[in-house]
């Protein structure tokens, strides 16, 4: 509804414009804050720089300009001036929302009677107080216009947020926020939107009624998102981030400017307009703080909905485009748009800085050499891929087409090939899987593997933390299965409902009788995606016979024949190396050697004695109908492991007897399809039984051990978080996917409401099988979900769809996004970390088009993933 008054003829905007930049003070040696302002700022002229209530940064003043390349002059005239005395003193300057190495013990309050009031007063709001922003004005002397001006923009004001966003980094560690700066901000009890107000009076009694309640001390504390100037004829707009690269300064303030003009004309002709609702403007303020431009944001409808972020910085300056070009400002507006829109804004950049080597010290380098360098910011040294449909969240590929440090020798490898060379490679591929017989199993057929040629590079520090939490992550497992086949002590504290256990799909009874100490899951699997923020998170738990080594090893195999001349990045890592410690970890509890080479032969007399020098150790496999043939038999000949189906063993005197040698197997693992103790060999056999009663006495070690589908359980995946704390007593280093149990009453009603945004999954499934992706299916489709999990609860869970990572693939010899996720392995040989290592080879499995599956058997591919270690 209209919320016009009557009232005399408002006097013109003037429109011109100012900027306050605040500036945190950066030691060039430790890369930390420096709280040496009040040294600064007795160097500095008065009028153009102040102190800020944080020691560590000086406030820059511009003078009062009419254009956009005035107030950049303006902008870059103060950095100049601050650089100048800052940097004898070992000091550099970053204009971002929070310092990237900022720490709480780093706040020392400026020393005047004020801010000690606010201290005082204020406490934690002060102390924390290490934030920067940038305050842009706008001529507009009549108050009662300015008022009426604050609420129609306030509309789009998120918009400017996520273009200033430049605080993803806050107390040492990446918040998950583009701007954790607003979220800090926000706690002031003056800030955010004024409320329905229409006219300065209101505003000025507003404000007094604040500072009668003693809550605020001055005007000056009134920390609203724009607010008339407590001190100059102007708006003030407050919500944004300090911007690095003045040109973004820039962009924000044409915005803001024409905004200013727009709703200036659209109150001169009587044009009504709906206010926000203050939770809806609150709502759409955090989004735009949480994702900046690689999220969505609000559209400006009446009843707004989320759109990408892109899409709404365009249709604003489409909106604004007649305020543009009556101020002169279209062009300029326009280019610098196209120029963050390619490049990212502060925060997508300060995380594309971390993600080389994971050093702050290397972001904290970049916002001080973007603040202190020229107005269009630091242009990358890195190839273009100008045809690539570039997506947030792309691991080698940066917004503006800029590929990043560590795939610019391989880009530019692949782009000296050309299109053709690149196809005739491809074609030698398909011939070298075909030669080799790479297939997997889908629904008793064997198909060819597919691989894509463009190798994913995991670097050293992302490899370290993914070994640590995934070794974490397998030592709960380990620790639960041992407890709920064992002593059962998590059920007795009632950490879990014993039926959540024993009622699985993966209970097996049987379990129980195997000797307390066994290793239960030497070889664990774990699915990892990444969001598009860059973060780790663990999408399922495999123990039960997680598959997929050998197919990394052979993509590496290929790679080294077809492409020889890649360039390797140093300290890469080679997948054949986990077939030794495969064998290893097979024997590691037998009592065996591992390290020996292959069986030894049988002696006349029928069995061969395993000496500690011989360990032996098998694999069993159903034979050439198991999905996974290829992998069993690879695994078989490269680790020295015998390859055995169930005709070719025998129980003799509690041994397991490998019959066509002889020879007494120490280890077997299990690649079955089935339950061990449902195997037959092909009369009838039940040789499955049989090892199982020589494993329960100490006869044979199994791996993974029968049972272990309680934790492969997705019922159960929501829990580890839970095992890590209570057997570890550890908080847990990977995250999970937020996941619901629709056995639990409360969440089926959530999961049943919102099977359409969600994914959901059978509890029990395994390859793909049965996963829905809500966004993705039909009507039909969620509605035959909806109604099964109503049918059995217990059956189902569902997950929060996770914006999957995307990564080049080859696609007719171009290159073009295509959603990853990761399997890696760990080989645990007991309880302690020392006892556990991250497998040295990983499965980078690649979706389809348009597809977050990457499920062989859904269509899926494979990468070779290049893992870098540090060099020592």
């Amino acid at each position: 509804m209209s919320t016009e008054v009557a009232r005399a003829e408002p006097r013109r905007a003037e429109l011109s414009l100012g900027a306050e930049e605040e500036l945190h003070l950066i030691d060039l040696d430790g890369k930390d804050l420096s709280a040496r302002a009040p040294q600064l700022l007795s160097k500095l002229p008065e009028g153009n720089y102040s102190a800020e209530i944080q020691r560590t940064t000086v406030e820059t003043n511009t003078d009062v300009v009419n254009t956009l390349d005035d107030l950049r002059s303006e902008l870059l005239r103060l950095r100049k001036g601050l650089v100048e005395v800052a940097r004898p003193e070992g000091l550099g300057i970053a204009a971002v929302g929070t310092a990237p190495r900022s720490d709480f013990s780093d706040f020392e309050l400026t020393t005047t009677g004020r801010y000690g009031r606010m201290q005082e007063q204020y406490r934690l709001l002060v102390d924390e107080q290490l934030i920067c922003g940038l305050q842009i004005h706008v001529g507009v002397a009549d108050r009662d216009l300015a008022i009426e001006i604050t609420q129609r923009i306030a509309r789009d004001l998120p918009v400017l947020l996520a273009l200033a966003a430049s605080s993803p980094f806050w107390n040492g560690a990446d918040t998950g926020y583009a701007s954790i700066r607003t979220i800090i901000w926000q706690r002031w009890p003056t800030a955010g939107a004024t409320g329905p107000l229409k006219s300065a009076a209101e505003y000025d009694r507003l404000l007094a009624d604040l500072i009668a309640s003693g809550v605020i001390a001055d005007a000056k504390m009134a920390y609203f998102d724009v607010r008339p100037s407590s001190h100059a004829p102007t708006l003030e707009l407050r919500v944004c981030d300090a911007c690095p690269v003045v040109d973004d300064a820039i962009l924000v303030a044409g915005l803001f400017r024409a905004m200013v003009a727009s709703a200036e004309h659209e109150i001169l002709a009587g044009r009504p307009y709906a206010p926000v609702p203050p939770p809806i403007h609150r709502a759409a303020i955090w989004r735009a703080a949480r994702g900046g431009l690689s999220g969505d944001l609000l559209d400006n409808s009446r009843h707004p909905r989320p759109i990408p972020a892109a899409l709404a910085v365009q249709s604003l300056v489409e909106r604004l485009t007649p305020q543009l070009r009556r101020l002169g400002d279209y062009e300029q507006v326009s280019a610098l748009t196209e120029a963050i829109l390619a490049r990212g804004n502060s925060a997508d950049r300060q995380r594309a800085a971390f993600a080389e080597r994971g050093q702050l010290a290397d972001v904290v380098d970049l916002v001080v050499s973007e603040t202190e360098g020229a107005s269009g910011g630091v242009v990358p040294d890195a190839p273009v891929l100008r045809t690539y449909r570039i997506r947030a969240g792309d691991e080698a590929v940066g917004l503006g087409g800029h590929t990043r440090p560590v795939y610019a020798d391989l880009v530019e490898s692949f782009r000296a090939m050309g299109i053709d060379d690149i196809l005739r490679a491809e074609q030698q591929r398909d011939e070298w899987i075909a030669g080799h017989g790479v297939t997997f199993g889908v629904e008793g057929y064997q198909q060819e593997f597919a691989v894509d040629l463009m190798p994913r590079i995991i670097s050293p520090h992302e490899w370290a933390a993914l070994s640590a939490g995934l070794i974490q992550r397998a030592r709960a497992i380990e620790a639960f299965l041992r407890d709920c086949y064992g002593e059962q002590r998590l059920l007795a504290d009632g950490v879990l409902p014993s039926e959540r256990v024993v009622d699985s799909p993966g209970w097996r009874e049987e379990a129980l009788r195997l000797p307390a100490d066994v290793v239960r899951a030497p070889i664990m699997g774990f699915d990892l995606v990444r969001n598009e923020f860059g973060g780790w998170r663990v999408l399922e738990d495999n123990v039960r016979n997680p598959s997929g080594a050998a197919y990394a090893i052979a993509i590496r195999d290929l790679l080294d024949e077809v492409l020889p001349d890649l360039p390797r990045p140093p300290g890469l890592l080679d997948p054949a190396d986990a077939l030794s410690r495969l064998r290893a970890t097979l024997l590691a509890n037998t009592g065996s050697d591992p390290v020996s080479g292959m069986a030894a032969s049988a002696p006349e007399a029928g069995i061969a004695a395993s000496a500690p020098e011989a360990g032996i150790a098998a694999l069993l496999s159903n034979g050439s109908e198991a999905s996974a043939w290829y992998e069993h038999k690879t695994l078989a000949e490269r680790a020295g492991l015998l390859l055995v189906q169930p005709a070719d063993l025998q129980v003799r005197d509690g041994a397991v007897i490998h019959v066509p040698g002889g020879e007494r197997i120490d280890a077997l693992y299990l690649r079955l399809d089935d339950e061990l103790v449902d195997t037959v060999d092909g009369s009838g056999r039940a040789i499955g039984a049989q090892v199982f009663e020589a494993a329960a006495a100490g006869g044979v070690v199994l791996a993974n051990a029968p049972g272990n589908g309680i934790a492969d359980d997705k019922a159960m995946y929501p829990y580890v978080g839970e095992f890590i704390g209570y057997y570890l007593d550890e908080r847990p280093l990977l995250e999970s996917v937020p996941t619901y149990r629709t056995g639990d009453s409360a969440e089926r009603r959530t999961v049943l409401e919102r099977v359409g945004e969600l994914v959901t999954k059978p509890v029990d499934g395994h390859g793909g099988a049965g996963v829905l992706i809500g966004p993705d299916a039909s009507a039909a489709e969620v509605s035959a979900r909806r109604a099964a999990i109503a049918g059995d609860p217990e059956a189902w869970v569902a997950q929060e769809v996770v914006s999957l990572s995307s990564h080049p693939t080859f696609v007719g010899g171009r290159l073009q996004p295509r959603r990853v996720d990761l399997r890696a392995f760990v080989y645990v040989r007991g309880l302690r970390a020392e006892q556990c290592e991250l497998a040295p080879l990983a499965l980078t499995r690649v979706a389809p088009q348009g597809s977050l599956v990457v499920n062989s058997s859904r269509g899926g591919g494979a990468k070779d993933t290049w893992i870098v270690t540090e060099q020592t």
